[in-house]
């Protein structure tokens, strides 16, 4: 699980179904609102099975997705997982979780073949974690950082203290702009490897505490 000085600052949902407009020959289940899936992925048990299924997209049996899902949450890998551990994984995935996700069609699960397959649903959602370890900031954190930093040293500028003065106005306007940018950048770089199913394991295991 994540460790104990981090924390989940945001959990982002996206859909494209959500923009598609309805038509009248549209026979598909209603759109799930962002708040009903932001509801849905709060577990993060849920979230690691989503995140396989959008790795993969093929049909996995239970017994395999509850192997890995367990050797995620317990930091170890498939093979090392103990038979306890995939049990309670096990468990837990068909009594409760994977029937809520099939109800809000995120997953089709077959209890008699015990068979999960990816949805439409599924391939549409897009969700970003903003996992912050203790020590960082959250990205609204930094730019609002950024915008005071901005701002004390406009006011220095403005009253021409030295040794500030030593470079022009348009130098420091520049280092500003380049600054902001670069680190817009970085955000948009994370992000990708924060979603789920666009790494190989889960974004909450990225920045998993060593302590």
């Amino acid at each position: 699980m994540v460790g104990q000085n981090q924390r989940t600052d945001a959990l982002e949902i996206e859909t494209e179904a959500e923009t598609e407009p309805e038509t009248e020959t549209d026979t598909s289940s209603p759109t799930l609102s962002k708040g009903e899936i932001f509801e849905l992925l709060r577990n993060q048990r849920r979230r690691y099975v989503v995140h396989f299924l959008k790795q993969d997209g093929r049909p996995v049996e239970l017994g395999d997705l509850a192997q890995q899902v367990a050797a995620w949450e317990y930091d170890t890998t498939p093979d090392r997982v103990t038979p306890e551990q995939r049990k309670r994984v096990y468990t837990t995935l068909q009594q409760t979780h994977l029937p809520k996700m099939d109800k809000a069609e995120i997953l089709a699960f077959d209890s008699d073949r015990g068979v999960i397959e990816s949805t439409e649903r599924t391939r549409d959602i897009s969700v970003y974690l903003e996992i912050v370890p203790g020590h960082e900031f959250a990205w609204r954190e930094l730019y609002l950082s950024l915008g005071a930093v901005s701002c004390a040293l406009v006011a220095a500028l403005w009253l021409e203290i030295y040794p500030l003065t030593l470079l022009s106005e348009l130098t420091w306007a520049g280092v500003i702009a380049v600054t902001v940018t670069v680190t817009a950048i970085v955000q948009i770089y994370h992000e990708r490897n924060m979603r789920l199913g666009a790494s190989e394991q889960p974004p909450e295991l990225s920045y998993r505490s060593d302590d």
